[in-house]
């Protein structure tokens, strides 16, 4: 009797189940759906939970890599002087709002082009603004908006990587000039050569999950580039002397390395794309844990081989450093290493940044808050190690990737530079870099009670 009850209840279960699949099969078979039929067939309880889970993962990791944003301000205005700190604060919200600008007006259609590009993929042109998909249309597995949004948020990380390089002497409005420029068509045209399925990806199988290269190489370069034109600032070095010129707020810069921290699991986790099954949630999980361990491998590796070099003393602004070298250097494959491998391949991006961080001082290359040795160098290294843990991309695909991005990225940003240079001018006088530029360029003060320092 039990088994009975138990065979009429599952039935009556099943049977909605039942009618439901017959009428979307009869509906099929009898004549082409209308708009409000196909919406309704989104609703299905196959696809909802996969398209709900998907933009879900896009959005909230869109939204945690925003909090980057926050990170990279206070990171960089501690790093600075007190007398630049609203200035470059400033200069942070600034740019967020132009990279999110020039994303929805050239750089998403230019980084995701579809067949619109030239030269087997190496240039992009798709002009189009940016606009959501018809709901009707989202076969993608997930909403468009929710895409486009997590692929803007990354674009202002590359601009924030200039941006501390270059304080302290850059004016505020060439600065912009030159984000616009490299969030509206140089990170674009990066961008689709890999993630947009341009040359790198069809040709070369290049690999580079989460952007060691086109995110944080990209801004790397153009950082670099704007240095070596810039020139350093008044002082830094005399002879073979460096002369150093602490942050004025330590805390602060740790804060903000510390939010980097946190949104880099939206930064790596997210871009596995997808959310909605078990595969899927699986391997946001295991991208959390080896971007959290390449962390814990830079930060430690930093603060020994800064006790190594400094005879026992720890730098703490190396070990910020070597957070953001470690989390850079995991960023292009996080999915398919061991924790083991994670720990190493952070390790090493942590030596890398404190030997870069000497390097560049022996070079004269003034980096104000060490970004080009955290985001380039390491960028470079987190791509190239690909192929150690991931069978599917070679050395050699790799080492074109990163050769033909810096090559891009050099010559274009070189030309936005010194076409700033011998017009508007770019660099601040000498009276108003001695005076600072919260003074010069902001009219306020970050630290007003602090003036005459």
């Amino acid at each position: 009797m039990g088994q009975l009850t138990g065979r009429w209840i599952r039935g009556a279960m099943l049977a909605p189940l039942s009618v439901l699949t017959a009428g979307l099969a009869w509906a099929q078979e009898e004549a082409p759906l209308s708009l409000e039929e196909r919406l309704a067939a989104l609703e299905t309880a196959t696809t909802v939970p996969a398209y709900v889970d998907n933009s879900y993962l896009f959005l909230i990791g869109g939204l945690i890599v925003m909090f980057m944003a926050a990170g990279f301000c206070m990171l960089e205005a501690g790093l600075v002087r007190s007398k630049n700190a609203a200035m470059q604060s400033m200069k942070n919200v600034l740019l967020f709002a132009v990279a999110g600008l020039l994303f929805w007006l050239t750089g998403y259609n230019l980084a995701y082009p579809g067949d619109a590009s030239l030269f087997s993929g190496l240039l992009p042109t798709n002009l189009a603004i940016w606009a959501p998909a018809p709901l009707e249309e989202a076969n993608g597995g997930y909403s468009s908006g929710s895409d486009w949004f997590f692929q803007m948020v990354f674009v202002a990380t590359a601009a924030s990587i200039v941006s501390g390089t270059v304080a302290e002497r850059v004016k505020l409005i060439p600065f912009l000039i030159f984000t616009v420029v490299l969030t509206g068509f140089i990170y674009p045209v990066v961008v689709s050569w890999e993630w947009g399925g341009g040359y790198l990806d069809s040709v070369w199988s290049f690999s580079d999950f989460a952007g060691s290269t086109l995110v944080h190489s990209v801004g790397g370069w153009a950082a670099l580039t704007g240095a070596l034109i810039i020139g350093p600032r008044l002082g830094k070095y005399s002879g073979k002397t460096v002369n150093p010129m602490p942050g004025s707020n330590i805390p602060l810069a740790a804060l903000g390395t510390l939010i980097l921290w946190l949104g880099w699991f939206g930064f790596n986790g997210a871009s596995q794309l997808a959310a909605g099954t078990i595969t899927d949630i699986n391997s946001v999980s295991i991208i959390f844990v080896n971007t959290n361990m390449a962390a814990v491998g830079g930060t430690l590796a930093a603060a020994i081989t800064t006790a190594v070099l400094y005879k026992g003393k720890i730098d703490a602004t190396m070990v910020f450093n070597g957070v953001i070298g470690g989390l850079v250097s995991i960023t292009a494959e996080p999915l398919a290493p061991t924790i083991g491998q994670a720990v190493l391949i952070g390790a090493v991006g942590g030596v890398l940044v404190v030997l870069a961080v000497r390097a560049l001082d022996m070079l004269k290359i003034d980096d104000v808050v060490g970004a080009i040795p955290a985001h380039l160098v390491c960028g470079i290294w987190g791509t190239m190690i690909v192929p150690f843990s991931n069978s599917g991309a070679t050395y050699a695909g790799q080492g074109v990737g990163v050769l033909l991005t810096g090559a891009f990225v050099v010559v274009a940003s070189a030309i936005v530079w010194l076409l700033l240079k011998f017009t508007i001018g770019v660099r601040a006088s000498e009276e108003e870099e001695l005076a600072g530029m919260d003074r010069t360029e902001v009219g306020l003060e970050a630290y007003p009670e602090f003036s005459s320092r």
